[in-house]
């Protein structure tokens, strides 16, 4: 699977002969979903995991011992697309695939926990360094977080329009906006002959398709990240992995 972008390619061309897509809104987490993850995160276990985490490296010169734990007023949903929205069968852009707060470890280094609804109520399925998704958040401006982890790139959805936040790997510069239906329609380049179903997929490549991600429930699978299988693990984890040390719970 490719991972360049061809967004840009069509902006440059005017491409906008796609079906226009609506601006349905993705659902998001409800008051007693925020509720649970403020429990979650401010659970004894989460600062446990927080005080024990560690990520490579030197910690900051600056960095002095402090309380580890997560920010529980800060609940940030991020979105990815689904397969059902990249074949067209559904105008829904997105599905929820986690909520980040902002949090620090033991030794003063930012870190972002990752919480996600299973059967038995809202986990922590992991921790990561830094705080992009706060970063991208400001810079959302009103619009939901769109990840799109094949490529790590991060988008503003508002409306019918689609702003580009961090093009990373794909090259597309920050501040780029298109249509709705116009991502879409890449969206579709990219991935149509990828999705559930595909040969791409009965053949396994990229890893095959058999297992949801790890720390993942059923529940996550309308989530192209998942949709997409091995691949998306394998590619859209590596990828992230370059920007981000992440702590996965077993």
């Amino acid at each position: 699977m490719k991972r360049t972008l061809v967004l840009a390619g069509a902006i440059a061309a005017a491409v906008f002969a796609a079906t226009p897509a609506s601006a349905a809104t993705p659902a998001g987490p409800s008051p007693s979903d925020t509720a649970a993850i403020s429990g979650v995160l401010a659970s004894p276990g989460t600062a446990a995991r927080l005080a024990h985490t560690k990520f490579p490296g030197a910690a900051p010169a600056a960095a002095h011992a402090t309380r580890a734990a997560a920010d529980t007023s800060t609940q940030i949903p991020v979105y990815e697309p689904t397969a059902a929205f990249i074949s067209g069968a559904s105008d829904v852009p997105a599905a929820l695939a986690y909520v980040a707060s902002p949090a620090h470890l033991a030794d003063g280094r930012d870190a972002t926990v990752w919480t996600q609804p299973s059967a038995s109520g809202w986990q922590v399925i992991n921790v990561a360094s830094g705080n992009d998704e706060q970063v991208h958040a400001a810079a959302a401006h009103g619009g939901y977080l769109l990840h799109e982890p094949q490529v790590n790139a991060w988008y503003s959805v508002n409306g019918d329009t689609v702003t580009v936040l961090d093009g990373a790997v794909s090259g597309v510069p920050a501040g780029t906006r298109v249509t709705l239906a116009t991502y879409q329609a890449e969206l579709q380049k990219r991935y149509g002959d990828k999705l559930p179903g595909s040969t791409y997929d009965k053949t396994g490549a990229g890893g095959g398709y058999a297992a949801p991600a790890p720390n993942t429930s059923p529940d996550s699978l309308p989530v192209l990240a998942l949709a997409l299988g091995g691949t998306a693990v394998v590619v859209g984890g590596g990828v992230l992995f370059l920007r981000r040390r992440l702590k996965h719970d077993k």
